[in-house]
């Protein structure tokens, strides 16, 4: 019972619902388990696309991180408000997005951006607009190790179009950078064995470069679900994202991964419809809805309840004929999947010693913040 008390708000009659709750001193217990993982701190590049807060980069880079990356334009624009040193827009900027990323690298000058691509087309726009406004751009080959959805993979025709890049004046061709996010296997070793299949490829062709006289290129890898087994691996950058937080999912699927959960949903008890069931002030607007019905929230002190229903802003659970539930009884809502949740929240609410004390806001939920 003691294990299940940490989440425990002594003054949560104060918190309007349903509420976006963070706990500091887990997120950073796990600051500091992601740095023992790996042990070389230079080779961490965290996703904020979970936290979105510039609360939680300054407890990176308090940490000795200095290398991020994100996913949009606001997210840049948060880690370079915070004068993150390396950060990396893992998407590829075409039309406004490139003008708006141009315009993001002469806003902050402290921190070096690059941004990715994946095809010769690209490659020409991203160099004619640097060198429009004197620039020269950092660039990584984005690689399609599995995912299928961008990227190039990584054989002959990727290794022509890195060469390729190298002679294109505007941009600067630093290194390889292959997400595979479709491998989330819970077994450990199966994990592994899927990983190794979809990295070998990557590995010949940093080979390929180097053979062929060229620069040893970076190599940007993993997500969480790989990111103990990257770890391992000389020489690779590793972009785990979820731990800042952790959720749910994570939690059941990777127990080699010992992060604390770390931000909570909480809601409350509104209605009684009927014998049996509750209704609670959580809908599609207050937690990630992507999963099927039972794999949204799970109640830390209400495990048993089993969701009938959920709409924009009630969730519909059976507690059981007889219950003991009532009207504004607090429940403490752990999410399966934290990052989208964390989109849904302009704040969350920090929670110390078990006392309501501030609040980070969540500036990089935004499309955009100045830029």
């Amino acid at each position: 019972m003691v294990e299940q008390e940490w989440y425990t708000i002594k003054d949560v009659d104060q918190l309007d619902t349903p509420a976006l709750v963070v706990y500091p001193d887990r997120v950073q217990y796990n600051i500091g388990l992601v740095k023992a993982f790996i042990h070389d701190v230079s080779r961490l590049r965290p996703h904020v696309k979970t936290h979105k807060s510039p609360d939680v980069t300054k407890l990176m880079l308090q940490a000795g991180i200095t290398k991020f990356k994100c996913a949009t334009i606001a997210e840049a624009e948060m880690l370079g408000m915070c004068k993150a040193p390396d950060v990396l827009l893992a998407y590829q900027p075409a039309g406004p997005k490139l003008e708006r990323f141009i315009q993001l690298i002469k806003a902050y000058p402290d921190t070096s951006f690059s941004c990715l691509l994946d095809n010769i087309d690209t490659a020409n726009g991203i160099a004619e607009q640097a060198l429009k406004n004197d620039l020269q751009i950092p660039v990584f080959l984005d690689l399609n190790v599995g995912m299928n959805r961008t990227g190039i993979v990584p054989d002959k025709e990727a290794f022509e179009l890195y060469k390729a890049c190298l002679s294109i004046n505007g941009i600067k061709m630093l290194g390889l950078h292959a997400y595979d996010g479709h491998i989330h296997d819970a077994d450990l070793a199966v994990r592994n064995e899927r990983l190794n299949e979809a990295m070998k490829p990557v590995y010949e062709l940093s080979d390929a470069i180097i053979d062929s006289g060229y620069p040893e290129p970076v190599i940007i890898a993993g997500g969480s679900p790989t990111f103990p087994l990257l770890a391992d691996v000389k020489g690779v950058e590793c972009s785990p994202g979820t731990f800042a937080y952790w959720d749910r999912g994570y939690q059941l699927a990777f127990e080699e991964q010992k992060f604390q959960t770390a931000a909570l949903v909480i809601g409350r008890v509104i209605s009684l419809p009927d014998d049996g069931k509750i209704c609670i002030d959580i809908g599609h607007k207050s937690v990630s809805a992507e999963n099927e019905l039972a794999k949204r929230i799970y109640f830390l002190n209400a495990p048993e309840l089993v969701f009938t229903g959920q709409s924009e802003e009630h969730l519909v659970a059976d507690a059981g004929k007889g219950h003991h539930y009532k009207i504004g009884d607090v429940l403490y809502g752990l999410p399966y999947h934290i990052c989208p949740t964390i989109a849904l929240y302009e704040r969350a609410i920090t929670i110390e010693n078990k006392h309501i004390k501030g609040e980070w806001r969540n500036i990089a939920r935004d499309r955009k913040i100045t830029i």
